[in-house]
């Protein structure tokens, strides 16, 4: 969920900056405009250089407006991202602590949680050899399992962020 507050923080950064340039341009046209001498032509200039500045506020609107939406659905991207991998980590290290305090695999519970992680570890199956006494196995191929979703889920993390963020500077 930081990901989430460090996107908000970074849009209101980036509000502030847009707001900062654009009263810092405000204020430079007012002093260009005062400096001017007073001719005819004074309304027709000012009258392009707001017709300008109106012009270039209304795409600065439209771009921003864009890069909100495209942050809004990756924000809400990575939560259900977060979220699966979540579950996966949950089933996974279930199956870890079933296996490594010897549960019995007729029951229930058990089965049904070999049945969930079962698509997810099957690549990982007999990957590195687990010790094992008695009915008590610690499953390294399964610890493998569960850095390798890890560092996946990190990965794909950053390709949300990167999407969502946009870094300018003014």
């Amino acid at each position: 969920m930081t990901d989430n507050n460090q996107l908000a923080v970074s849009e209101a950064h980036r509000l502030a900056q847009y707001k900062a340039a654009k009263r810092l341009a405000r204020e430079e046209v007012e002093t260009e405009m005062e400096q001017q001498p007073v001719v005819d032509r004074q309304p027709e200039r000012l009258a392009q250089i707001s017709e300008q500045f109106r012009e270039q506020a209304v795409n600065d609107v439209v771009v921003t407006d864009r890069e909100v939406a495209t942050a809004r659905v990756a924000a809400r991207g990575s939560q259900i991202l977060d979220f699966v991998f979540y579950l996966v980590y949950g089933v996974i290290g279930l199956e870890i602590l079933f296996d490594l305090l010897g549960a019995r695999k007729t029951n229930d519970i058990r089965q049904f949680v070999d049945l969930l992680s079962s698509p997810f570890l099957a690549p990982f199956r007999n990957l590195l050899p687990d010790p094992t006494t008695g009915r008590f196995q610690f499953r390294v191929s399964y610890l493998m399992a569960l850095v390798i979703y890890l560092l996946l889920h990190l990965t794909i993390k950053a390709l949300f962020r990167l999407v969502a963020q946009r870094r300018t500077t003014i």
